[in-house]
């Protein structure tokens, strides 16, 4: 698709399936491209060529979270949760995938988009990459994303996170927490970090890396009524007057 309105695409080289998300409001995303987003993860899991999966995004920012022109036009609590739920997708589908998913975490991660980093299971970063759970700060909370930031820094970092909503954490702070594994000063040496990753990856044994993939993700079978709970929970709150209107003075600015 043209970039005005948006896109997922997979290109699959060498073993490595290639996944990149973009929309060109900094990479926040409608529900379309978090449906895409979650069919393209899950069609590269099954498919016998792809070794490993690359979850990648351009731009300046990695991902910004939820549409906001979307959120403004919610107007019941079931298009609430559905359009939570696609977050919900996105996160279950890169649990269930069979396949290790590597995120190149280049810029800046805003509510959503920290959950799609927390979700990946290697995420390799930039220093710029920053990071803020925003979701109080417009009326409602990182209820669908909570569980998989939680899995992956804790429940008090988390909370840090979540209570604190308009405060950047630096891309330091995320390593030492957990949620990025590796952090590098340019983007050369991050992708070069990469690059030899996925080579590793792509020389090993699909059937080890999935067996190590579900000891990484014991305990989180609940997940998928879990996450519709919580996509019910912010579905309902961001139609509350006071996330309308922080909601519609975000997009004036």
């Amino acid at each position: 698709m043209e970039n005005t309105t948006g896109y997922v695409k997979a290109e699959l080289h060498h073993g490595v399936t290639h996944i990149e998300f973009f929309s060109p409001q900094g990479n926040s995303l409608p529900l379309r491209l978090l449906e895409e987003l979650a069919t393209a993860i899950h069609a590269a899991g099954i498919d016998p060529d792809t070794k490993v999966i690359l979850l990648k995004s351009p731009g300046d920012v990695f991902c910004a979270g939820a549409s906001f022109n979307e959120l403004a036009a919610i107007t019941t609590k079931e298009e609430g949760l559905r359009f939570f739920s696609g977050f919900a997708a996105v996160i279950n589908a890169m649990r269930h995938c069979p396949r290790l998913i590597i995120g190149r975490i280049h810029g800046k991660c805003v509510g959503g988009g920290v959950g799609i980093a927390a979700a990946v299971d290697y995420a390799i970063a930039v220093e710029p990459a920053e990071i803020k759970l925003s979701e109080l700060s417009v009326g409602i909370g990182p209820f669908v994303v909570g569980p998989a930031v939680e899995r992956k820094i804790g429940l008090s970092a988390f909370t840090q996170l979540a209570i604190d909503a308009g405060m950047w954490r630096n891309s330091e702070w995320a390593r030492r927490k957990g949620l990025f594994a590796e952090v590098h000063p340019t983007t050369d040496s991050m992708d070069e970090s990469i690059a030899r990753l996925l080579n590793n990856l792509s020389h090993s044994s699909v059937e080890a890396m999935a067996e190590l993939k579900k000891v990484a993700w014991a305990g989180t079978e609940h997940w998928d009524e879990l996450l519709e709970t919580r996509a019910a929970i912010s579905g309902r709150l961001v139609l509350g007057e006071q996330s309308r209107a922080a909601i519609a003075a975000f997009i004036k600015k």
